[in-house]
């Protein structure tokens, strides 16, 4: 019976100690996320991240080449004009038609180069409250966040600094110089493609892919966590 007493007394106890120690952990973890770990700071590790993505990637793809010899986001011949490329081809013209693809990248490069300010400035309103979730998502989810939640904007704006690019580099001249050597071939449909809208979204493809890749790395490189910031917010996703 005395025992039956002893235990019945000691059972809140332990259940008083559980609770507290669930509290405490409840309470370290809530400071962990929204203390001084919280909102501000992954929001701007998130930022630095993504901006490190357009510095250290994006950057590449304004260089001579940079989409042309990039096999992951070279521009090819627009899926409409597959035959148009095979048709050039087979009548001796392929230098004409690998014209018109370096054509496309070079456009691409040149405009990226003069569009990187707008995508800096949209990195920069990624709301706190987004961010959270951002963090402990996928490989990729500040970018698609950034990809899903500015690409109207950015298609709008970036569009004609395309067409400006275009006939900076000449790709206008080349690609009309391309359409009406097709168009005069026998018993083919002539066609006439939106250049500046394929070079736009390849463009923009490009660059969410480029900003892909640094964003995988700085979440699975602890070496590519080049600051204190990114160290500290990203070491909240590696417990996760």
């Amino acid at each position: 019976m005395k025992k039956l007493l002893l235990l019945l007394l000691f059972i809140p106890l332990i259940s008083s100690a559980q609770f507290k120690d669930l509290l405490k952990k409840a309470t370290d973890k809530v400071t962990e996320i929204s203390g001084p770990n919280s909102g501000l700071d992954i929001a701007a590790g998130l930022k630095e991240a993504l901006n490190k993505g357009v510095t250290e990637q994006v950057s590449k793809l304004t260089e001579a080449d940079g989409f042309y010899k990039n096999e992951a986001v070279k521009i090819l011949m627009p899926e409409e004009l597959v035959k148009v490329d095979k048709a050039l081809r087979k009548m001796g013209m392929s230098s004409l038609a690998d014209d018109g693809i370096k054509a496309l990248n070079r456009a691409a490069e040149d405009a990226v180069k003069e569009a990187t300010p707008i995508f800096v400035s949209a990195i920069q309103n990624m709301s706190i409250t987004d961010a959270k979730s951002i963090l402990l998502g996928a490989d990729n989810s500040a970018t698609s966040y950034l990809q899903n939640s500015t690409t109207t904007a950015l298609y709008a704006k970036f569009n004609p600094v395309v067409q400006t690019s275009i006939g900076k580099v000449g790709a206008d001249v080349v690609w009309g110089n391309i359409i009406n050597k097709y168009n005069t071939l026998p018993f083919v449909s002539k066609v006439n493609p939106d250049i500046t809208d394929y070079i736009t979204n390849k463009a923009l493809d490009g660059v969410f892919k480029m900003i892909t890749v640094e964003e995988k790395d700085i979440r699975s490189n602890l070496n590519a966590r080049t600051s204190d910031v990114l160290k500290k917010v990203f070491a909240l996703q590696d417990k996760k």
